[in-house]
């Protein structure tokens, strides 16, 4: 039953805004978008409580919403992290493990929604003014970002440059928002006037068309030193992303793994962050 649930409750809406274009274009176009938006998992577990409350530092207000930033002190350099969709600081614990050892000072955060971190809903150009305020206030000189936050570390650095950030490492993020939004059309089944509908709102709210929306063209621009990672067999984001990327982003090398997931929790990975880190 749950399986069919699954099913049923994506074509509902897809056909639901199918309609509602009809008579109230953008006002279905709003909906749609909240609705890709909406954050459903990603806030703190009981098993993680304990972890975070370790290290929770400031409560930072950023566009309305309460951002909870964690620290752990090293003498080395700042290391920003930056989680991805319906995760938090969480997720990071392994990587964190080999970075005090290494004795960076290390800075992380719940993205808006997520974790301890107010909200419901979470969309790139939110998250890069996050990380635009975490960047400025805490000058991090290394940035880690995984799955989408790694595509709003390219975006970030597309729009402001950061002279004090040096490096960055992106695993397993996504390149094209078209292809996302592909994949979001392909769920509910909405019509392609729908789509026309919805790229118009994004271009009226944020500046840009879902199809100029590119880490790929963002990262010809990027004059950082990279290191990306990408799973060939990663089911949630295609590795072609990757390959894209490292192809326009000049000081980029690209770590190809087989059979690591999405995720890249793995130590073999994190002690090659660290490497690139140090080196």
């Amino acid at each position: 039953m749950k399986k069919l649930l699954t099913k049923i409750i994506p074509l509902a809406y897809g056909q639901y805004f199918n309609f509602y274009t009809l008579f109230a274009p953008k006002k279905a176009a709003q909906k749609a978008f909240d609705l890709f938006c909406t954050v459903r998992k990603g806030k703190v577990q009981p098993q993680q409580i304990d972890y975070l409350n370790e290290a929770k530092h400031s409560v930072e207000l950023i566009e309305g919403l309460r951002i909870q930033t964690y620290h752990w002190k090293g003498k080395k350099d700042t290391v920003l992290l930056v989680h991805g969709w319906e995760s938090n600081t969480f997720r990071w614990r392994n990587l964190i493990k080999k970075l005090r050892e290494a004795n960076f000072n290390i800075i992380a955060f719940d993205a808006p929604a997520h974790g301890h971190s107010t909200g419901k809903y979470l969309h790139v150009p939110l998250y890069e003014k996050t990380v635009r305020f975490m960047v400025e206030k805490f000058n991090p000189k290394l940035v880690v970002g995984h799955s989408v936050g790694g595509m709003t570390l390219m975006y970030n650095e597309y729009k402001n440059s950061n002279p004090g950030v040096e490096k960055m490492v992106i695993i397993g993020a996504p390149s094209e928002f078209h292809e996302i939004m592909e994949h979001y059309q392909d769920l509910l089944r909405f019509s392609d006037r729908v789509m026309k509908i919805l790229d118009d709102y994004v271009h009226n709210r944020f500046g840009f068309r879902i199809r100029d929306f590119s880490t790929s063209r963002f990262a010809e621009s990027n004059t950082k030193k990279g290191l990306l990672f990408h799973d060939r067999f990663d089911a949630i984001t295609p590795y072609h992303a990757s390959v894209q990327v490292n192809k326009k982003w000049n000081g980029s090398q690209l770590v190809t793994t087989e059979g690591l997931g999405h995720s890249m929790h793995q130590e073999d990975v994190n002690n090659q962050i660290i490497s690139f880190l140090e080196a």
